[in-house]
């Protein structure tokens, strides 16, 4: 296990990459950004980036296999957060702030599972509101928070 908490981040469509970046320079905390593409990232020692190429779920795959007790992962791949919780990431937060945590991630991949039938079978269903700064707030304090639980080792 790292000497310290570490962050993981599903980059590709990822609203908070810059914000994770802050918090990982006042913090000290070093992220590794994993994507499908090449993304452009700060060019500092504390960041890294790994680009997995276009295979379905590579990205996924990457992290859900890098995934440890001090890794805190930011995804909104509600699939990927069950992964990560059952390999036992310290926390996984979603880019608007909400927590995955074992005690919800159960419901949450069961609405995902309707709403796949339901969009499966030519229903029209609305997807998840605009991203807001409320949104940018909630992750930020979120991130803090699961940080801190981390460095305290819990």
């Amino acid at each position: 296990m790292p000497a310290g908490p570490r962050i993981l981040v599903d980059a590709d469509a990822c609203p908070v990459k810059d914000e994770i970046y802050r918090v990982s320079y006042r913090l000290s905390v070093p992220v590794t950004v994993v994507s499908n593409a090449h993304l452009r990232i700060p060019a500092h020692p504390l960041i890294d980036r790994v680009v997995v190429g276009d295979a379905f779920d590579a990205a996924d795959d990457w992290i859900a296999e890098h995934v440890d007790g001090g890794a805190l992962v930011i995804t909104a791949d509600i699939l990927l957060a069950d992964r990560c919780l059952k390999a036992g990431a310290a926390a996984v937060i979603a880019p608007n702030g909400r927590p995955f945590t074992s005690s919800s991630i159960g419901n949450a991949v069961a609405v995902r599972a309707i709403m796949s039938d339901l969009r499966a079978g030519g229903d029209r269903i609305g997807g998840p509101p605009p991203f807001s700064k409320e949104d940018r707030s909630r992750f930020l304090s979120a991130l803090d928070a699961a940080l801190v639980r981390a460095r305290r080792g819990g």
